[in-house]
């Protein structure tokens, strides 16, 4: 009961205060363009941008990109096959190495009779 009774005192509840003018950053939809694989996406952001681009009639500040996550290695999962295709490898050459010895011992075993 005493829960019903905190969510409706009204005497608890908060007061909106406006934000102070002319100190925060201006908060805008901004186009981000991954030079990578030259693919652009709308996020709203506070960057500061010299450059403008035009997409469906609307201009947009523009940000470049040199990688973002449809390009990383990371989120597109390309980095997890280079590291599996590199435990491959290594098992071959270990494997390649005990097999290269046990050859090697088992001909100088037979020289040896």
């Amino acid at each position: 009961m005493r829960k019903d009774a905190r969510a409706t005192d009204k005497s608890t509840t908060r007061k909106t205060e406006k934000m102070k003018p002319n100190i925060h950053p201006e908060y805008r939809e901004v186009a981000f363009l991954d030079v990578s694989i030259n693919k652009t996406f709308i996020i709203s952001s506070a960057v500061q941008t010299k450059e403008t681009i035009e997409i469906d009639g609307k201009t947009y500040p523009l940000f470049k990109l040199d990688t973002s996550s449809a390009s990383h290695p990371f989120y597109t999962g390309a980095q997890t096959r280079i590291v599996e295709a590199g435990r491959v490898e290594k098992f071959r050459a270990k494997f390649a190495a005990k097999n290269k010895e046990l050859n090697e011992a088992a001909a100088a075993k037979k020289t040896k009779k």
